[in-house]
Formats: structure tokens, C-alpha cells, sequence
């Protein structure tokens, strides 16, 4: 995929660390904490006041001591896969409309320039973390060249872009009431409408999105 961004965002900001060359770089099983948020989502709650995430529901990928990656399954880009394909030059003309018009998500704010997608298991790719039995994260290129030759896995989501957080920072915004968290539901990763995914997520915990204002963290 595309370079990532030289650009390393302030830190203090909501979901936002330093750049994630590699997110499998993180884990360490000796440092995982007893709050381990992998596989979950995080949903935004009204007092996230930050324009990126308002309305945001993240899948969190990793979750350990030195801080937390995740990407936003619910804002998109002005770009589908078929223009993704053509702007990074791959041969899009050995699977004509491959993408399908599906569109490219924000994935986040971190390494905007760089492409993070969520498959379910499939094929094997030179830079991919399995988050759980059925969601694989992939970085690297050569799943979207499988994907523009019709050998992409079955389910896939394309972001650009990432959120992460540094050690402690999401902890911290859990606490001050930022994010509802919930185990994770590929279903709704994969197969629930975007624009309807925020609802579909706030259902997991049986709640009203119209109650979110009275509502605190879960883990």
C-alpha cells in the first residue's frame, strides 16, 4: 500500500498516537493488561467532541501496555475500491470492477496514506495480524492486488487510515465517559449498512442511541 505519513500526530488528542508502521509490532504477550479490548468496539458517546470521532464507532485491533490501534468501521472517504485500485496502479483490467463501487472507509486519523483492511480469513499476505477467529487485519499491498484480481477474501473493509492510542490514553477516555465498549460483532463489521452501524452497534448493548447522554463506559 501507499507510504505511511511521516507526520506523527500530538498524542493528547482523542485516538490519536503515534504512527503504526506495523501494528503486529505492539503485542507482547507479557505486557497485555488486565483491560484487553482487542475485538471490541469502541462507540462514541455525545461528550467525544472531537470533529474525527464524533459519531464514530471503532473496531479495536490490538489492545496491550504500550497503547491501542483500532479502525472506524462507520465514516467513509470520497473514494471507492475502483479508484483506490487505480491511483496505486494496480491491474484493475484483469478483474474489471473488481471493487464493485464499494467505497473506502476513514479508517483514522494516523497514517492516512496507508491502507488498513479488515477480511475475514483468507489467503496469506505479507503483513496480517488475526484479531479474532473470523476478523484478520491486513497492511500490506498485496491484498488489494488479490482483491483488484478477484482473489480477495470474501469479506473485506478498506480503510485509509487508522486511530491509535499511546500507553494509558484510551483507558483514560473510557474513563472520562468518551467511548461505550462492546465485544465486537463481525456481523455488523461486514454486513451491516454503513450508515447504520452506529445503531447496530449501541443494539449489542441494548441500548437507545437516544439515551447515550445518560449512559457510562463499559468494559
Amino acid at each position: 500500500m501507499a507510504n505511511p505519513s511521516k507526520t506523527r500526530p500530538t498524542p493528547p488528542q482523542s485516538g490519536i498516537s503515534e504512527d503504526i508502521s506495523n501494528p503486529s509490532t505492539m503485542a507482547d504477550a507479557s505486557t497485555i493488561p488486565a483491560l484487553n479490548l482487542a475485538n471490541h468496539f469502541l462507540i462514541a458517546m455525545p461528550s467525544m467532541l472531537d470533529p474525527v470521532f464524533g459519531g464514530a464507532v471503532v473496531y479495536l485491533c490490538e489492545h496491550n501496555a504500550q497503547g491501542a490501534l483500532g479502525v472506524i468501521i462507520n465514516k467513509v472517504t470520497d473514494m471507492d475500491l475502483d479508484t483506490l485500485f487505480e491511483r496505486i496502479e494496480l491491474e484493475i483490467d484483469i478483474a474489471p470492477q473488481a471493487g464493485g463501487g464499494r467505497p473506502v472507509l476513514f479508517g483514522g486519523p494516523v497514517q492516512v496514506e496507508r491502507g488498513f483492511v479488515l477480511h475475514s480469513p483468507a489467503g496469506t499476505y505479507s503483513s496480517t495480524m488475526r484479531v479474532a477467529d473470523d476478523v484478520v487485519l491486513t497492511t500490506s499491498k498485496d491484498i488489494l492486488e488479490a482483491a483488484a484480481a478477484g482473489k480477495g477474501p470474501e469479506k473485506m473493509l478498506v480503510s485509509l487510515g487508522c486511530a491509535g492510542w499511546s500507553a494509558g490514553q484510551l483507558e483514560e477516555e473510557i474513563a472520562r465517559n468518551g467511548w461505550l465498549t462492546v465485544p465486537a460483532d463481525p456481523g455488523i463489521v461486514f454486513d451491516v449498512p454503513i450508515d447504520r452501524r452506529f445503531a447496530a452497534a449501541m443494539k449489542l448493548l441494548g441500548i437507545d442511541p437516544a439515551m447515550l447522554a445518560g449512559v457510562a463506559g463499559h468494559a
